[in-house]
């Protein structure tokens, strides 16, 4: 019976070692924490774009290397080094105001709902790098970030 367990225990400790050089599926490691021009690199949603949290952007904001886009309506404020602001029901036609197709974007609004229409539009569209940011402005304040007025 020794003999029989012996290789189950020697494969279980293979696939540990493993798992631990190249991390655990779904699990971001210190090593799997790079970035992407100044953005962590995280896993698509189901929508194909990345949930962005506010202390994520908050800290990428000092080597900021990608477009922030307010989509809210009516203007109500945006976050700090905002690149341009687009109604987010007027994005389709707007795409010329965006980098190219590779380039990282973040999306924001107020609360959410309408970066996030905004975010699966432009995967759909063949955008590979947009993050929409979680909460919005709202939970950028939250945080205690400072919010620039209309």
């Amino acid at each position: 019976m020794k003999l029989r367990t012996m290789p189950v225990a020697i494969l279980l400790t293979l696939l540990v070692l493993v798992l631990a050089a190249y991390g655990w599926p779904g699990i971001r490691t210190a090593s799997a924490a790079s970035t992407n021009q100044g953005l962590p690199v995280l896993s698509k949603n189901a929508f194909g774009f990345m949930d962005l949290r506010v202390e994520q952007l908050a800290a990428s904001m000092s080597s900021k290397n990608f477009t922030l886009v307010n989509v809210h309506v009516p203007d109500q404020g945006s976050l700090p080094n905002t690149d341009v602001s687009i109604p987010f029901d007027q994005i389709k036609g707007s795409l010329d105001k965006l980098p190219g197709k590779d380039a990282p974007i973040v999306v924001y609004c107020r609360s959410g709902g309408m970066s996030v229409q905004v975010a699966a539009t432009l995967a759909a569209a063949g955008y590979t790098k947009i993050y929409e940011l979680k909460g919005g402005f709202n939970a950028w304040k939250a945080a205690g970030h400072d919010l620039l007025n209309k």
